[in-house]
């Protein structure tokens, strides 16, 4: 690690993955870092998605139809795309603000901010799974987009032009006939697919365990059970810190909470519109005949990651609030989803269900900078369904940002004070 800022500090509040990529890209530039969790280290969003590292999800959530999805879901109850009743007003005028950017130009030109920090993220992978020497079975197999009926193939085949002309992003079209040759995982009785070969995956909780590992080996502290109570200011700064596990200070503070950013917008007097966007996932143990590749079942919203011991299905969206519960409805759906695309049986005992709560923001984009009113607060969050793959290139404009060094890529877009 670089000495280079050894006398300033750094606290990070969240052990999320993106958390974790701010706290290695800090240490790098030689700041002392200290990391707390109101939990333990990336157990909540991070822990067991599907571990995607995707630089094909260009286009945003924000894009035509999603609202008309969104207003159908309030009457049923099993759609995989769910806004939940509520008299909640922040809710509704989340969807109000999400519903004003669901069109064409605005779904491009957040897709063009989207594909600058996707790209960037995964190059920072490349080289930081080597040179962190991270057994966590990076792949880069590409991801697969699977359709069961021609009508469903057709219309994503607009998508992937839409990509290849705005965007440069390609995929390879395989003919159902040619899916189990791909991939013997697949039935044979498949419309086709569209694989992505500059995708890539990881298991999760791996990475995140052994990411963490390595920064406390080089001097991160990581504080497990440590929520945040409040925030002492003056004169536009952070003073201190109040902790369940007592009062800290530093230099800076950054702000990586995930859904949980919200709850602190009023005391950084700035406005953060997170809504969480529930997730499930369960992992059984691997099944003879599991897929190879990592995929997506865009006809019902569920993906599948095959690892070394154990293969997930994972996905949905549910805007529910703060809700806990991991109902068996969901974990079956997503069993119930798969099967009918895979050779495998996906109804063996479960290793783990899960849920988290994804960090979603009404225009797509992540929230990375500086707080406006605040010089020495900073947020890393709002990364919606995209943490896992934008987390190292948000680490590294965290660090770039508080030292004063030239971005890498342009993080006006993702700016705080857009909002």
């Amino acid at each position: 690690m670089s000495s280079g800022r050894a006398s300033e500090s750094a606290v990070v509040i969240g052990a999320g993955i993106v958390g974790i990529a701010c706290a290695h890209y800090l240490a790098k530039a030689g700041l002392k870092v200290t990391v707390i969790d109101r939990a333990g280290i990336a157990g909540a969003c991070s822990h067991a998605n599907c571990g995607y590292i995707c630089p094909s999800h260009v286009p945003p959530l924000t894009e035509p139809g999603a609202i008309g999805l969104a207003i159908r879901s309030l009457f049923n109850p099993r759609s995989p795309f769910r806004v939940k009743p509520s008299l909640r007003p922040s809710l509704w005028y989340w969807m109000w603000q999400f519903a004003r950017r669901c069109n064409h130009r605005q779904a491009l030109t957040a897709g063009r901010h989207l594909q600058m920090i996707l790209d960037a993220s995964i190059a920072e992978y490349r080289h930081l799974i080597p040179e962190q020497s991270l057994d966590c079975e990076w792949q880069e197999d590409g991801l697969l987009y699977v359709f069961r009926t021609p009508q469903a193939m057709d219309k994503f085949a607009e998508t992937d032009r839409m990509l290849t002309e705005h965007f440069g992003v390609t995929a390879r079209r395989l003919e159902g006939r040619d899916l189990p040759e791909f991939d013997a995982g697949l039935r044979s009785d498949l419309a086709g697919g569209f694989h992505y070969p500059a995708d890539a995956s990881v298991r999760p909780d791996r990475l995140n365990r052994q990411w963490a590992d390595r920064l406390q080996a080089e001097g991160v502290s990581f504080l497990e059970n440590c929520p945040l109570e409040s925030i002492q200011k003056s004169r536009g700064r952070i003073l201190s810190l109040t902790t369940a596990q007592g009062e800290m200070s530093a230099d800076h503070v950054v702000f990586a909470m995930g859904a949980w950013s919200t709850r602190f917008s009023a005391e950084l007097e700035c406005h953060i519109p997170i809504q969480p966007g529930k997730g499930y996932s369960v992992t059984i143990e691997r099944p003879s005949k599991a897929p190879r590749h990592p995929m997506l079942f865009p006809e019902c919203r569920v993906g599948v990651s095959p690892f070394a011991h154990g293969l997930r299905l994972g996905s949905m969206m549910e805007f529910a609030g703060y809700d806990t519960s991991i109902p068996l409805l969901r974990i079956q759906q997503l069993r119930d989803a798969a099967g009918p695309y895979l050779v495998a049986d996906v109804d063996g005992p479960a290793q783990e269900t899960w849920y988290g709560w994804r960090p979603m923001t009404w225009d797509s984009l992540p929230i990375i900078g500086r707080v406006p009113r605040l010089e020495n607060a900073w947020l890393a969050t709002g990364h919606n369904m995209l943490g896992l793959s934008l987390a190292p290139a948000t680490g590294r404009l965290i660090a770039e940002l508080i030292t004063g060094r030239q971005t890498h890529i342009d993080a006006t877009s993702f700016s705080p004070s857009r909002f």
